[in-house]
């Protein structure tokens, strides 16, 4: 299993990121399969460095803020209005139950038929497996500011080292506060990815709505996670205090994601630790 950071911008895009969007690969001993962890606002043209959007099999948002799922009114745009012609089924999207009359109505679309035509939406239910060819990812709720906030737990077969098989594993948090709901995403996961927006002291007031580095780094400890990846880092953080943050309450592989840099899921982080995003490799 593949993971590339499209984009990873807390809140909003930045000078050297998109918003939050992940592309997932794997294959079924058949063909790639391609998944994206939402689809933040400014991600939809980087992804097309990576691969051709007719080849997405799904997209998965876990929750509806801007940063998070904004994109989909562009691939919605990109599918309904192709001079060629799309000539591929609907895109699955898997997003909390409002996802299609959220984006109808942000593209200023009635409802019926909204983006309908172009995308087949299925909502989550907590806990409850789904399956995208080689994937099985599992929606956990967490907390955040949102009707439906999730992080989702993404397992996929591979083989290790000396070509045994074993099954691969990416938690990814979404947007959270510290919860029971992300320890269990992330509980003895090869690849935490995992935000880490706010920083400690500066943002100490505010509940319920984002990380902290340490509070990451806990919830990785907790969850046995061999590695952890700090990701949606806003464009005021210091990536150099929330690793420090992390490394508190942490003793794992620890990078901090950057836009452009992909990750086996099943190797340690080989390239150099990113001090300041979007500059140097990550991971």
């Amino acid at each position: 299993m593949k993971l590339t950071i499209v984009g990873c911008s807390g809140s909003f895009p930045g000078p050297a990121s998109p918003a939050s969007c992940y592309l997932v690969t794997a294959n079924d001993g058949v063909r790639d399969w391609r998944i994206l962890l939402d689809l933040g606002n400014g991600s939809l043209g980087a992804l097309q460095r990576y691969m051709d959007l007719r080849d997405i099999d799904a997209v998965l948002l876990t929750h509806l803020h801007p940063d998070h799922c904004m994109d989909l009114c562009g691939l919605h745009v990109a599918v309904h209005w192709d001079p060629a012609g799309w000539n591929r089924d609907r895109i699955i999207v898997w997003g909390p139950q409002d996802t299609a009359n959220r984006m109808a109505t942000a593209y200023g679309l009635p409802s019926d038929p909204g983006m309908h035509e172009d995308f087949e939406f299925r909502h989550w239910t907590s806990g409850e497996e789904v399956s995208i060819g080689p994937f099985t990812v599992t929606p956990y709720p967490v907390r955040h500011p949102a009707e439906e906030a999730y992080a989702l737990r993404v397992e996929a077969a591979g083989v290790d080292a000396d070509g045994n098989p074993v099954v691969r594993t990416l938690a990814y948090s979404g947007d959270t506060d510290s919860c029971e709901g992300l320890e269990e995403a992330a509980r003895n996961s090869d690849v935490f990815l995992c935000e880490a927006a706010f920083h400690e002291g500066r943002d100490d007031a505010i509940e319920g709505v984002h990380l902290t580095g340490k509070r990451a780094g806990e919830a990785a400890a907790a969850a046995n996670a061999r590695r952890l990846l700090l990701t949606h880092l806003p464009v005021w953080n210091d990536a150099t205090v929330s690793v420090a943050e992390a490394r508190e309450t942490y003793a794992g592989d620890l990078a901090v994601a950057v836009a452009g840099v992909s990750y086996d899921v099943g190797s340690p982080f080989t390239l150099p630790l990113a001090m300041n995003p979007g500059v140097l490799p990550a991971g």
